[in-house]
């Protein structure tokens, strides 16, 4: 295939790869598995590896499913714990990405904030921002793969709670966790009932007086042991590269029966998630209060707890559940609707995320901006239309990890499958017919809802459908024809591309 010739050669490569997280991380791995001629940088804002699990450091950040699935599939996690905390997590990818010398590759202070697609040399201009200088610089790809997440790095979601500003005390939201917060001893309330509270309020219990978590709903709650009997025996009795492939699948299985109980018998799961509560949480607790959703489960994500912590901080009186409306914050507190009011020294805003497509990055077509939440998604990572581009995001009901591997792969295929061929861009096509639109996302959270206009849109049929179950997408991944509904052409073969 021809080779990208620019004057400046340290600035042109083969593939930008946006995020030096657990996306980047794997897309550059399995690309140079597959094209190990194939050259490529990852430019990172950060001054880390670890993505979300650098931006993220309040206390008990953890994962939220198993680190058995979570983890790369060719870099066996190695702990007993089912989940791992988020700086094992980070240290675990930058141990990876120096093994395979994917650290070389990596730019940091690197902000992309814009993306345009040249026709007539297919090639894509990356611009990003120097964060230590405030320079610019300019990189010239043949692909780009975003492995930049799916939320707004700089701002998370804090509603517009009357009389905040009148606090005396601290307001933090988690994804922006003071370093020098000091909080012991003191009264903290945290608003929210998703998975970052879940995982926050047990870990706060260790330094402060009192916390009381606030909630508008409630969420479903499972808890899971932090050690599985299961791993210990096969991880004992199996090499690791064997015991691993096995550990990793069960895992995957576990999670998929949850999931799967949910959409089709939710009364069986909503009486077993409701037994854990009462047999972990003293006779006679109002648990239908606290912990019984208006919504069926998996309308929003289940929430995962170790060991039943959160219960155990409550039947300790170190936790007070409160499920009730904000009125109104004054100096002191929080005044809520019921008439009650929480003390409060610290107030944690564990209210959610800002969906963000694509980093936020400003994508053109031969110098007309295009918006992703106009264009259909194909298998999951590629846009309608738009050339030589992937993106990559999780699953909702599931670990991140599964359908990264699965994009990151697709993507070295379909590099591999062009370079062999002699073509110089590819992109899906919608064809004619019209195609009926879904959500690309089937969960009702609030993060979710408030942003749908952010996202990308998800036909009802494939390879337009964006599904939320691994298993029948690694059957048709291994099945896939890499040719269906593509466009592949050679550079000054076709028109500009209009956007």
């Amino acid at each position: 295939m021809p080779r990208l010739v620019i004057v400046d050669t340290q600035d042109a490569v083969d593939v930008v790869i946006i995020g030096a997280g657990i996306s980047g991380i794997g897309a550059a791995y399995r690309i140079a598995e597959r094209n190990p001629d194939t050259s490529y940088v990852i430019l990172e804002r950060r001054e880390r590896i670890g993505g979300t699990w650098d931006l993220f450091r309040y206390p008990g950040v953890r994962s939220d499913s198993s680190i058995f699935t979570l983890c790369l599939p060719y870099e066996p996690w190695t702990g007993r714990e089912r989940v791992a905390e988020g700086d094992e997590i980070r240290e675990y990818l930058t141990d990876a990405a120096r093994k395979h010398g994917i650290d070389s590759h990596i730019r940091f202070n690197s902000h992309v904030t814009a993306a345009n697609w040249d026709s007539s040399t297919d090639t894509w201009t990356v611009t990003a921002e120097d964060g230590s200088t405030g320079t610019s610089k300019t990189y010239r790809s043949r692909f780009v793969f975003f492995g930049s997440g799916y939320y707004n790095y700089d701002e998370g979601y804090t509603p517009d709670f009357p009389g905040i500003e009148t606090f005396t005390g601290t307001v933090v939201h988690p994804q922006h966790w003071p370093e020098d917060l000091d909080y012991t001893g003191k009264k903290v309330v945290v608003i929210g009932s998703g998975a970052t509270a879940m995982s926050l309020v047990p870990a706060l219990t260790q330094r402060a007086a009192k916390v009381t978590l606030l909630q508008r709903t409630p969420t479903y709650l499972i808890s899971a042991s932090k050690y599985s009997k299961f791993v210990d025996v096969v991880a004992k009795l199996l090499p690791r590269k064997v015991a691993h492939p096995i550990i990793r699948l069960t895992m995957a299985l576990f999670e998929g029966w949850v999931w799967f109980l949910a959409r089709k018998t939710p009364p069986i799961l909503k009486r077993m998630l409701r037994r854990q509560a009462v047999q972990n949480l003293p006779p006679g607790y109002p648990v239908d209060v606290h912990f019984k959703p208006p919504y069926q489960p998996w309308d929003q994500r289940l929430c995962l707890i170790l060991d039943a912590d959160l219960y155990g901080e409550i039947s300790a009186g170190r936790v007070e559940m409160v499920t009730d409306r904000i009125d109104h914050f004054d100096a002191s507190g929080i005044a809520l609707q019921s008439q009650q009011h929480l003390d409060a020294d610290v107030i944690v805003t564990a209210t959610g995320l800002q969906l963000q497509a694509l980093g936020g990055v400003r994508i053109s077509l031969d110098g007309t901006e295009i918006k992703p939440a106009d264009r259909f998604v194909y298998k999951a990572h590629m846009l309608d239309g738009v050339p030589n581009l992937f993106w990559c995001v999780g699953y909702t009901n599931a670990s991140w990890t599964l359908r990264a591997d699965m994009t990151a792969r697709s993507t070295a295929k379909l590099i591999d499958h062009m370079n062999s061929r002699g073509y110089t861009h590819a992109y899906p096509h919608l064809g004619d017919e019209p195609l009926t639109e879904k959500p690309a996302w089937d969960i009702q959270a609030g993060y979710v809802l408030r942003s749908l206009h952010a996202l990308p849109k998800s036909g009802t049929k494939r390879p337009w459908n964006v599904r939320q179950n691994y298993f029948v997408d690694a059957v048709d991944h291994r099945f896939d024809r890499i040719d269906e509904s593509m466009v592949f052409g050679r550079a000054g073969e076709s028109e500009p591309l209009a956007g």
